[in-house]
């Protein structure tokens, strides 16, 4: 049956909740059934098995399913793949399955599939029926009971949980009819997707690293349950003396309503107070001090006290936890489809709050909360939101006889755009000490690097520049990256800027080119290759820039416009915007190195999750340039981690890559 495509889209109920508990909580839930299975051999009529009355899928299906040589292709395959491992009570292989979500993704599109539809003009009887999601809302998402819907058929029978309830197929035949129609839909989208992204196809190690990370997240994590509930615990007995405190000071009825604080507080001051934000309230509080307004002064310091208490996070793990302790989705491949890096999901893994205390006291108050011990929390530390936060990361453990290797690339970023733009000292630094705020600092000021030491002005200005000017940042970015906050003035941000650039002339010209080459591509629909090595290559409808490693970004449907705000020109593509929406992107010179360097930061860690895996590591989670391994005592080392990740790169030739790292029975932050 080899050479053959099978196209799948099918239809699910669960009591959870898809969108916020991810794809394997809603299948490992005991109320998850498949009820629509609808499919394809290549060109054939998609045909559709009505699961939920009682039809089952056709052997042959079921064979395809389970052999790695027929490809089972379907838009986010990871959710078909999830769901059918639960159906038939085994774990499908993700070799052998397509998706042509992550295919749309690596062509610079989006991940919905109606927006991809729209995106390349697929006719409209093909695109996706816009009743699908009312007639999703209504057979596969659990339903409020009330008094109207009592009332027109008796649901007794189909109760799933308190107030909650399900519509069946009987209960609603016409529209179930519906729902197979648009299940047959999605499969001819998704088929007539597939055939036009062909023109460009998936490469082979895309296909490869896709299959890797499944089983990533097929593996997931373990948390520490009983951690997580005292940690919730622990915050809601905080957060709610809080709210008596405010109640008590304010009389507000709801310690919650800025509207309520906004009128008390305006009668308090005699003057309307318009806002209560976290850069409002100490104004505010200034001025009640001037007035000597002491009981506002406690409700302000107590309602910024109450903003910072939030178990978001471990309220989250709590939801996503699956049946045996662990975990799973927390990472979706080609997440940033600009430049292919992972994007974090559910947990957010790519964004938890960094931990300040080291591994001894992160110990203790890890034990003290465990106990629920919130009187001694509070001995011990005065802050109990933030030591809280500072424990999220410690929620993550390893499998029972394991503990976790955690290693990370050192400045992978600033690696990557000195190996491109073949700045040397910078190549240098990397190649010896390595301290390159130090030396980024004496390049700057001319000053010997000796001079230069961990709390040295000079210093904080050479971390500030690196962090903030690498991709044709200036003065705004600086003040994004705390310039100000951190003792520099106004006057003294515009030099910084220069200064930088004058120790990095190869750099500014990386941007310089890649804006040029760029624009030439598009303008010319030609190839361009700059001294940087990237190439820019036009083909019908896409830019792509070939990076070193061969891996292409794509840039769909771009044009060379006039610049409305600077003098000349600009960039644009078709792309998601900062609001999420789908619509026309501006980019530019450093924009574009920002990309090249960022992705080919990320191919440095594809070639080592590659290894690992060749290695037989368990890959629990990775974040950035940080890998996360669960193995058993006295298997694996960190140096051997450490020296896989350093490795030269065959398409990298003098990229000095270096690691470091550590090994840890809980997650965290050396």
């Amino acid at each position: 049956m080899g050479n053959k495509v099978l196209a799948i889209d099918i239809e699910t109920f669960s009591n959870v909740s898809l969108p916020s508990a991810g794809i394997y909580r809603y299948a490992d839930d005991p109320s998850f059934e498949v009820l629509l299975f609808a499919y394809a051999f290549d060109d054939d009529e998609v045909q559709v098995v009505d699961l939920a009355q009682g039809e089952v899928i056709p052997e042959p299906v079921v064979e395809a399913i389970f052999d790695a040589k027929v490809t089972k292709s379907a838009f986010n395959a990871q959710f078909e793949r999830v769901c059918l491992s639960k159906h038939f009570k085994t774990n499908l292989d993700p070799e052998g399955w397509h998706c042509t979500m992550v295919h749309a993704l690596y062509l610079g599109l989006s991940g919905s599939l109606e927006q991809v539809a729209k995106a390349i003009n697929l006719p409209q009887d093909k695109q996706k029926l816009r009743t699908g999601k009312n007639l999703i809302r209504l057979f596969s998402v659990p339903r409020k009971r009330t008094r109207t819907n009592a009332n027109q058929l008796n649901l007794f029978k189909n109760m799933v949980s308190d107030g909650l309830f399900r519509y069946l197929p009987e209960d609603k035949p016409e529209e179930w009819e519906r729902f197979k129609e648009y299940n047959i839909q999605d499969v001819v989208v998704e088929r007539e997707l597939r055939k036009r992204l062909a023109v460009h196809p998936w490469p082979e190690k895309e296909k490869a690293l896709y299959y890797l990370d499944q089983r990533i997240n097929d593996f997931g994590v373990k948390l520490d349950k009983d951690f997580v509930d005292k940690a919730i615990e622990i915050d809601t007995t905080y957060t709610n003396r809080l709210h008596e405190q405010f109640i008590a000071v304010t009389g507000v009825e709801n310690p919650n309503s800025v509207a309520q604080l906004k009128d008390w507080l305006s009668r308090k001051f005699g003057f309307r107070v318009d806002s209560i934000t976290k850069g409002s309230i100490p104004g505010l509080i200034g001025h009640a001090e001037i007035n000597d307004i002491q009981d506002a002064i406690e409700a302000l310091n107590l309602r910024q006290e109450i903003s910072k208490t939030s178990v978001s996070k471990y309220a989250k793990m709590d939801e996503v936890l699956n049946s045996d302790g662990r975990a799973r989705g927390l990472l979706q491949f080609y997440g940033a489809n600009r430049t292919g890096r992972w994007a974090g999901r559910l947990i957010q893994v790519q964004n938890l709050p960094r931990n300040r205390m080291g591994p001894s006291e992160l110990e203790l108050a890890r034990s003290v909360v465990k106990d629920g011990d919130l009187e001694t929390l509070e001995l011990l530390y005065s802050n109990i939101p933030d030591i809280l936060s500072q424990l999220i990361r410690t929620s993550f453990i390893p499998s029972p006889g394991h503990r976790f290797i955690v290693s990370d690339f050192s400045a992978i970023e600033a690696r990557v755009i000195a190996w491109y733009a073949a700045e040397s000292w910078r190549l240098d630094v990397f190649r010896s000490h390595g301290k390159i705020y130090e030396a980024s600092a004496a390049a700057m000021f001319d000053v010997p690097i000796e001079s230069i030491g961990r709390d040295s002005p000079l210093r904080q200005k050479g971390k500030i520049a690196e962090l903030a000017l690498g991709y044709q940042g200036s003065i705004g970015a600086l003040k994004q990256m705390g310039a100000l906050e951190m003792g520099l003035t106004e006057e003294e941000l515009p030099e910084l800027v220069s200064q930088w650039r004058q120790a990095n002339p190869n750099i500014a010209q990386f941007w310089r080119d890649a804006g040029s080459a760029a624009k030439q591509a598009i303008t010319d629909r030609t190839i361009v290759t700059i001294p940087q090595g990237p190439s820019f290559i036009y083909e019908p409808g896409i830019l792509f820039i070939e990076l070193a490693s061969g891996r292409r970004l794509s840039y769909p449907n771009p044009r060379v416009e006039p610049h409305h705000k600077f003098q000349g020109t600009k960039i644009t593509f078709d792309g998601v915007k900062n609001n999420g929406q789908w619509g026309r992107v501006d980019t530019y010179g450093g924009k574009l190195v920002e990309n090249i360097v960022q992705a080919t930061a990320r191919d440095c860690l594809t070639e080592a999750l590659l290894k690992l895996q060749e290695a037989k590591y368990n890959i629990a989670f990775h974040v950035h340039d940080e890998v996360v391994l669960d193995m058993p005592h006295g298997v694996g080392s960190l140096d051997e981690i450490n020296a896989l990740l350093s490795e030269d790169l065959p398409w990298a030739p003098g990229l000095p890559l270096g690691a470091d790292g550590f090994e840890t029975t809980f997650y965290m932050k050396d």
